[in-house]
């Protein structure tokens, strides 16, 4: 088994589908890192939106302040809006991400005009209130645990040497913002984390259960919103599996506690 495996990266991804934020130090939670896609935007129908059909999503960047989030428009930075934590002025509202329908809180009205106007479209900012309980797939949970916003797992986790081996056979190389993990380590040789099972990050025990399958969102440049056929098109050409493009490992917590940069990485026993 390789040794000297590092946390390097930590990221978080408040609102669904928008720009990510990198972290030296997170708290982990059952649901996923403290804050990590606790909110989402729905169309009018209660639908979650995403980069899948609206890759302009990209553009939207955010920052964590401390009373919340500051999300701004990447192309005219003065154009924010800042989302308190806990701002949930409601309505309350069902609203379905995948297969899943679940109560969530309408934020704001003024702050949902805000990404209206932004995309051009009438959505909803929501948020994940803790009373909400969206079970993870129990042919994967370990403790019947819960799961945020994300697509269907708390926590992703990717080795750099992976993305290496994938940037070696591309032309254009591309950054990790493409798969959107939440925990990138350094060390071990490429894909050492499709073998590795039970993990202590620091004092933290998670468990990986299952290949992450990626889709059409990895091919959005996470700078410009531009789309093209790379990764993907690479990717599937040899990490192909049941028709499923693979690359990263979905993962539960099975302790709680913090991780930050610089922990180590150390595979544990079943």
């Amino acid at each position: 088994m390789d040794h000297n495996l590092i946390l390097q990266n930590i990221f978080i991804y408040p609102i669904k589908s928008l720009g990510g934020i990198g972290l030296t130090e997170a708290t982990v939670e059952e649901r996923g890192f403290r804050h990590d896609r606790r909110w989402m935007l729905v169309d009018t129908g209660g639908r979650f939106v995403s980069q899948r059909e609206y890759p302009q999503l990209a553009l939207l960047g955010v920052e964590l302040e401390e009373e919340g989030l500051r999300v701004f428009d990447r192309k005219n930075p003065k154009n924010a809006v800042v989302v308190t934590f806990g701002l949930a002025q409601g309505p309350v509202r069902k609203v379905v991400i995948w297969d899943d329908e679940v109560i969530a809180v309408s934020v704001n009205r003024e702050i949902s005009r805000w990404f209206s106007d932004f995309l051009g479209f009438e959505v909803d900012l929501v948020l994940m209130p803790e009373s909400t309980h969206r079970k993870v797939d129990p042919r994967y949970a370990v403790n019947g645990e819960s799961v945020s916003f994300a697509d269907g797992m708390p926590y992703l986790i990717i080795g750099q040497s992976s993305l290496d081996e994938l940037n070696s056979r591309l032309e254009s190389p591309v950054p990790m913002n493409r798969f959107r993990p939440n925990l990138v380590f350094s060390g071990g040789s490429p894909f050492l984390e499709d073998k590795l099972r039970k993990i202590r990050i620091g004092s933290v025990d998670f468990q990986i259960v299952k290949p992450c399958a990626r889709c059409v969102m990895t091919t959005v440049d996470q700078d410009t919103a531009e789309q093209g056929k790379e990764p993907l098109k690479t990717l599937s050409s040899f990490r192909t599996v049941n028709n499923k493009v693979l690359f990263g490992q979905n993962v539960v917590a099975l302790t709680l506690g913090k991780v930050k940069l610089g922990d180590s990485l150390i595979p544990q026993k079943d």
